[in-house]
């Protein structure tokens, strides 16, 4: 390799000319400190007087920086290098008078000086490029590591990958493990910078050696390919032109590299096309493609390598993670179904909840004024509230299921126990009626019998009647209505009425318990049940507590639990207020009671018109109980028609 020697105009190289072309070293004059720079070879500079008053200490120094090296030639009468000289720049000082043989032993010594400058500023180079490469590598695993959305995911690793290697294009393959078949490829992906409307249409492939993909995911092996048009004659694989041709492009330069997880399995296959000198450089014409598109070096195979190395960790705890989402979304709706089937009269409840509380957190996510202006809601915030909103009535497997399902104010089989109570009384009058008429007969004959039977016929019609009305009192009460104060007088008169029983022994028409649920006045149900059905809340809680949630999920317990809380303190089952309870409740309190308004006739209530029920719950509102401005948004946007989708 040649060397290049730099000098004043006037410097005087004659003595030493033959020497320097037998050693290669070319000379050049520097007429200003412009010219002074080392190019690729070992640079040398004799800086002799002239030279020190021509260039500055600047320039030589950047000479130095640069690689270069250089000597120093003293003056007449200069015993030492002159102080504005930089001594420590020099690799030797020649005093005068000294002859040519001094001269070459000098700029031999400076030209080994200058190719170890050179050797070390490429090592610098090269060390900063390995350390950029290698923290930019750094900064994409550390960004695929935190993607979890495969569809993005796949689309960052193409992209960095183009990046980092200047590829004008790339596909990117996912092996499709099917149970029964042989492993496929899917062609999942593909970017093309110069041809960016190319359309994308997934297909699956066999893992084999007749195409370039299939190959690589077949030995798991990196594919170099300097042209794609022009294969060595003995390769088992081969390229097809049609895409090109379709779309008007010419691939040249491909690397094709496996993406192998840890167990050593090909998992997938990073393919990318035509390396460019410039990333930014469109590929339009011929000439762009012949001056553009370069080989894939050694250097940035190994680059892919390493990330795709990344990337298929990346892409096997995105499928893990996508896998859990389906496992856990599973046992949600195994819960929602055992929740539903325990009271199939609320069925779709807490889907319908959910889809409607989401639909109000993304409207909210999209205010631009007043409280919430603010609020926004990440994707895993999202699916906290949709699954906190599912699971919300889950307790209710705690509550028992006669109370749960309670339509009316009596118990089926309490009901049936007083009908059947009804019909003893009766069958039993009428048997009194009967031996009384047949008792008058045998004591008096037929003497005032007429009489008597109409009497007697009277009173027993008065009895049937007023047993008729018991039972009807009885049947009214049952249904669970609010009644004003005084309503259940008739009925409790009842309860204090008697009859005996085949034994003799008198029992009360209705015993205490049954005259207590009948005169409950709202609902159907009593005090002591009304609280086992509020327990349901806490039962939801614990019960979600004892779920290991992931940081991102771990909300959901205290989300759900608080559905029954209002503003206003008068909720259950803590009775807290205000901003203590989570915003994300505030919004699921305001549909799940929308959503028991107007869902479908149930037994014990009729569904309320939508109106109907916004006005309720705007009295709710007006009273402290809802949150003002969710209930406005929820109104405004009309998320109950969230559900028609």
């Amino acid at each position: 390799m040649s060397s290049l020697l730099l000098h004043t105009p006037d410097y005087d190289l004659s003595p030493i000319a033959d020497a320097l072309a037998s050693e290669q070293i070319e000379t050049a004059a520097v007429h200003s400190a412009d010219d002074l720079t080392a190019d690729e070879r070992p640079t040398v500079l004799i800086l002799d007087a002239t030279a020190r008053n021509l260039y500055s200490q600047a320039s030589i120094r950047a000479l130095v920086d640069a690689g270069g090296s250089m000597i120093g030639i003293g003056s007449e009468g200069e015993e030492a290098v002159p102080d504005l000289v930089p001594e420590q720049l020099l690799s030797a000082f020649l005093v005068p008078p000294f002859g040519a043989k001094q001269l070459l032993v000098a700029l031999r010594t400076a030209f080994r000086d200058a190719a170890t400058r050179m050797d070390n500023k490429r090592l610098r180079v090269e060390s900063a490029a390995r350390t950029r490469e290698m923290d930019e590598l750094t900064r994409i695993g550390v960004a695929l590591g935190t993607e979890r959305d495969l569809d993005t995911l796949l689309d960052m690793i193409l992209s960095q990958a183009r990046r980092i290697t200047m590829s004008d294009a790339g596909s990117l393959y996912l092996v499709e493990k099917v149970e029964g078949d042989s492993p496929t490829l899917r062609f999942k992906l593909a970017h093309t910078y110069s041809r960016p409307d190319m359309p994308l249409v997934e297909f699956t492939m066999p893992i084999n050696h007749k195409s370039i993909a299939g190959y690589v995911a077949a030995t798991g092996q990196p594919l170099v390919i300097d042209d794609a048009y022009f294969l060595p004659p003995d390769v088992e694989y081969t390229f097809n032109r049609s895409n090109d041709e379709k779309h008007d492009y010419r691939t040249r330069s491909m690397l094709t590299i496996p993406m192998v997880n840890h167990k050593d399995e090909v998992i997938g296959v990073l393919q990318l096309i035509n390396r460019k000198r410039d990333l930014d450089a469109k590929l339009e014409t011929k000439q762009d493609f012949d001056t553009q598109v370069t080989p894939y070096s050694p250097r940035t195979v190994e680059l892919v390598s390493g990330l795709a190395g990344q990337a298929a960790v990346s892409i096997e705890n995105s499928q893990l993670y996508k896998s859990i989402e389906r496992l856990f979304e599973g046992f949600v709706t195994a819960a929602v179904t055992a929740i539903e089937q325990r009271d199939p009269t609320t069925f779709g409840h807490s889907g319908r909840v959910a889809t409607m509380t989401v639909a109000i957190a993304k409207a909210t996510d999209r205010t631009g004024e007043g409280k919430y202006r603010d609020l926004t809601f990440s994707r895993e915030q999202i699916r906290v509230i949709r699954y906190a909103a599912l699971l919300h009535d889950f307790g209710k497997v705690g509550v028992r299921e006669q109370v749960l399902v309670k339509a009316k104010k009596l118990y089926p089989p309490d009901l049936a126990l007083i009908k059947q109570r009804y019909a003893f009384i009766r069958r039993t009058s009428e048997g009194i009626f009967y031996r009384q008429r047949a008792e008058y007969l045998e004591q008096h004959g037929q003497q005032g019998y007429d009489a008597f039977l109409a009497k007697l016929t009277l009173e027993h019609d008065e009895n049937m009647k007023s047993l008729d009305r018991f039972l009807s009192l009885v049947m009214k009460s049952n249904e669970p209505t609010v009644l004003p104060e005084g309503s259940f007088a008739d009925l409790l008169r009842y309860a204090e009425e008697s009859y005996p029983d085949i034994d003799g022994t008198d029992l009360p028409f209705l015993t205490e318990d049954e005259a207590r649920f009948l005169t409950i006045r709202k609902g159907s149900l009593d005090e002591s049940e009304r609280l086992e059905i509020e327990s349901h809340v806490n039962h939801t809680y614990r019960f979600l507590q004892q779920i290991p949630w992931t940081e991102e999920l771990q909300a959901i317990p205290t989300i759900a639990w608080g559905h029954h809380e209002k503003l206003d303190g008068r909720g259950y089952p803590r009775g807290v207020r205000g901003d203590d309870i989570p915003v994300q409740t505030r919004m699921m309190t305001i549909t799940d009671i929308f959503d028991a308004l107007t869902a479908s006739d149930r037994p014990y209530k009729r569904a309320v018109p939508i109106e109907s029920a916004l006005n309720i719950m705007s009295s709710e509102v007006e009273g402290g109980m809802l949150d003002t401005e969710l209930f406005q948004i929820f109104h405004e946007a009309k998320v109950y028609e969230s559900l028609e989708d």
